[in-house]
């Protein structure tokens, strides 16, 4: 399991990183903030297109700032969202496309921490939010 001292830091880079978000069609901005194998801590936004299908989550923006730096162990990921007119953030779970890249980088203790502050926040297996995820076999 992840320190609370982590996991807190992890809130805060996330939160930090939402507020960094371009999500001017939904109006809904995610932050995430990913803690790798080797302790490294990357943060991401989400990044909104006019197209949509090329939007881009803030989890997969994380990870695969990660994984370009060469991290293939993703330990903990922490989750902020909500609507930029809201005061209060609400949970914002992982879409399915960014659990499937989240457990591509898990392993069997790897956590998804859904948060609303450093203070309220749930902590999940990644095989309680996506069950049976697809893996090739190597």
């Amino acid at each position: 399991m992840i320190e609370e001292k982590i996991i807190k830091q992890l809130i805060k880079k996330s939160l930090e990183a939402r507020n960094r978000a371009y999500a001017p069609y939904s109006g809904y901005k995610v932050g995430a903030a990913v803690y790798t194998g080797d302790g490294s801590m990357y943060s991401g936004c989400n990044i909104e297109n006019a197209t949509y299908g090329a939007t881009n989550c803030a989890e997969r923006t994380a990870i695969f700032k990660a994984v370009s730096e060469g991290e293939r162990l993703i330990r903990a990921i922490a989750i902020t969202g909500g609507y930029e007119t809201g005061d209060e953030l609400e949970y914002a779970y992982p879409c399915g496309i960014c659990r499937q890249v989240i457990s591509e980088f898990a392993d069997g203790d790897t956590v998804i921490i859904v948060a609303v502050s450093e203070e309220d926040y749930r902590v999940y297996k990644v095989e309680e939010l996506l069950p049976e995820a697809f893996a090739l076999k190597r």
